[in-house]
């Protein structure tokens, strides 16, 4: 998927406020895709995201979280761990679907489809420009960091 034009999106965030791709163009952004709110993995992840947010703001990338949680579950984590970038809802999981980030997974034999923590950096184009998957929570905004070109 890197160097192709991201899939469209338009997504509520937990507070009731829409982002779409289209309005994102002009600014470069991260969209991260994770399992579960105020799950161990996910709460390393988001508040990985948090420390490094200011590094992040003055290089001009905005900070998008995905996951399948209701708005009410996206609201309590945000607020929770303080994290200062929205949270979206994707209850369809459309959007998941067409990033591709949705994988089979079993729970005492029940095949399920799970959300796979994979991170993307679009440009202000619209073009995935790097997609991380089998994200390790540990680490992973400094991962991002490293590639990101000096301001």
């Amino acid at each position: 998927m890197e160097h192709e034009l991201a899939p469209a999106f338009s997504l509520y965030d937990e507070t009731g406020v829409l982002y779409s791709s289209e309005q994102l163009k002009g600014k470069s952004y991260i969209l991260y895709f994770y399992p579960k709110d105020d799950t161990p993995g996910c709460t390393i992840e988001a508040c990985s995201f948090r420390d490094h947010y200011e590094d992040f703001q003055q290089k001009d990338i905005l900070i998008l979280g995905i996951g399948k949680g209701t708005k009410r579950d996206h609201q309590r984590f945000r607020e929770k761990y303080h994290l200062p970038f929205p949270l979206l809802v994707d209850d369809g999981l459309k959007v998941c679907e067409s990033y591709h980030v949705l994988k089979s997974a079993s729970m005492f034999g029940k095949p399920y489809m799970k959300i796979a923590r994979t991170t993307f950096l679009i440009d202000e184009k619209g073009y995935i420009q790097k997609v991380w998957e089998d994200v390790n929570p540990l680490g992973h905004a400094n991962q991002i960091m490293r590639v990101l070109p000096n301001s």
